[in-house]
């Protein structure tokens, strides 16, 4: 039937590493799986192909994005198939292991693969009686198996074992079949780097490590070796998944505010988040910013910096869109906005308002003190001799954490150091620099070569 090449059209976030799914069941409805709080993709993708969405499937009580469930039962009268076992307090179709729903000549059966979280259904696509493909959530995903450690410690080696299980169990469906995971490259939720979104049983049978496991203590000690830390926000969005995000009733909107109201938000316990290019918040900033540029990795680092109860003031320029700063937000639930600083830096300064300025450097110019902030497994591929190294999910609950005197900051590109040089100028540090550019960078401009290991 050409399901994935005709009717199925994964949604793809780069920024937090998921793909949700639009399937057209071939009579003007459309399954929604696993759509974020964020739905301007899907909404289009209907659009474009004329597709009224009928039914919202959740693989599980998501930890690292809002649903987008509620919102499409309110909106658009679909039907929210989720596991009864999860509790959700809004209405659904509470599914259990082997129950079915007629898409109209495609049937979904929900599949019962706990391991990520405890609920945790899949969902097998069938024509007939073929298996077409499956949706896997975050239980076999590309290259491995999402964590197993988000209900915390007590649990974490409990879970591994279910989902050795459940890998297993999918393991059984034909090698034809298609996986369509929902946990990708760039999520949080343990998936490895790589390009590919997709994969089918046949290929993780293949070339999977975690698949290839010989027996479950070894495959519990793999996957749990290769954990990395996970943003602040994954402790309580999936209990705000459980109880149903909000729905939104307008268009999401940032209010003006002058620079004498901005000024007054900041002393009542407001945060001023500046979005704008790091060259830019180079150039100058307020003190006190906490500079989080817009890219598609924003929404990551607000969530994981930012309290959901504080709320928030935005420096942008005229050229970023509004939406592209308050819907990644809504999807991390950070939704407490105060409004923007209206006229931006250029009302700031004209008003008198005092100024921090942050230098760059290129990669010739880097001294002996680095400060790394990339995330441990990024550390441990490649960095430059020598370098300190915190994350900065670590150095934004520990500023004093951060090796005293000068230093030059570094990531990847510049906007995670950026973002760790504004949050040590807010604990009173004046004494550092930006790397432009990463460690490959440096290697290629210095001829050097890059230290691997911790």
């Amino acid at each position: 039937m050409g399901v994935e090449a005709d009717r199925l059209v994964p949604l793809v976030n780069d920024g937090l590493g998921n793909s949700a799914y639009l399937l057209d069941v071939g009579d003007g409805r459309a399954l929604a799986v696993d759509a974020p709080r964020d739905l301007r993709a899907l909404r289009a993708a209907a659009r474009r192909r004329g597709l009224t969405v009928a039914w919202a499937a959740e693989t599980h009580l998501h930890a690292d994005f809002l649903s987008g469930a509620v919102q499409l039962a309110a909106t658009d009268g679909a039907t929210i198939l989720a596991s009864a076992a999860g509790r959700r307090g809004f209405p659904h179709r509470g599914l259990a292991d082997g129950d079915e729903i007629d898409l109209g000549g495609l049937t979904l059966q929900a599949w019962s693969t706990p391991g990520h979280t405890d609920e945790h259904l899949s969902y097998l696509l069938r024509d007939g009686s073929t298996p077409v493909g499956v949706f896997t959530g975050g239980s076999l995903i590309v290259g491995s198996v999402a964590r197993t450690d988000l209900l915390g410690d007590d649990r974490t080696v409990e879970l591994a074992h279910a989902q050795y299980a459940s890998l297993h169990r999918l393991a059984g469906l034909p090698d034809p079949t298609a996986v369509w995971p929902t946990h990708g490259s760039g999520s949080f939720c343990s998936a490895p780097p790589g390009t590919a979104r997709t994969t089918t049983i046949g290929a993780e049978k293949s070339a999977n490590p975690l698949l290839r496991a010989p027996d479950v203590d070894t495959f519990t000690e793999r996957l749990l070796a290769s954990l990395g830390s996970y943003p602040a926000y994954f402790r309580w969005l999936a209990e705000l998944n459980r109880r149903g995000p909000a729905v939104v009733t307008s268009r999401p909107a940032l209010a003006e505010r002058s620079v004498d109201e901005v000024r007054r938000l900041l002393a009542e316990g407001a945060v001023l988040v500046d979005v704008r290019p790091v060259a830019d918040v180079a150039r100058g900033h307020v003190p006190g910013t906490l500079a989080i540029p817009l890219r598609e990795q924003f929404a990551t680092w607000l969530g994981w910096l930012v309290a959901p109860e504080q709320p928030v003031v935005v420096v942008r320029n005229p050229d970023q869109p509004m939406e592209d700063i308050l819907w990644p937000a809504l999807t991390v639930g950070i939704e407490r906005f105060a409004g923007e600083l209206g006229g931006g830096m250029a009302a700031w300064v004209a008003d008198g308002g005092p100024v921090s300025r942050t230098p760059l450097v290129r990669p010739h110019e880097v001294g002996p003190a680095v400060l790394d902030i990339r995330q441990a497994a990024e550390y441990a591929s490649g960095h430059l001799p020598g370098a300190a190294h915190l994350e900065l999910g670590e150095l934004a609950g520990a500023p004093e954490l951060a090796p005293t005197g000068p230093a030059v900051l570094m990531c990847g590109h510049g906007e995670r150091a950026m973002t760790a040089a504004t949050l040590l100028e807010r604990a009173g540090r004046t004494d550092l620099a930006v790397l432009v550019g990463g460690p490959q960078d440096w290697a290629a401009a210095t001829g050097r070569l890059l230290e691997e290991g911790k």
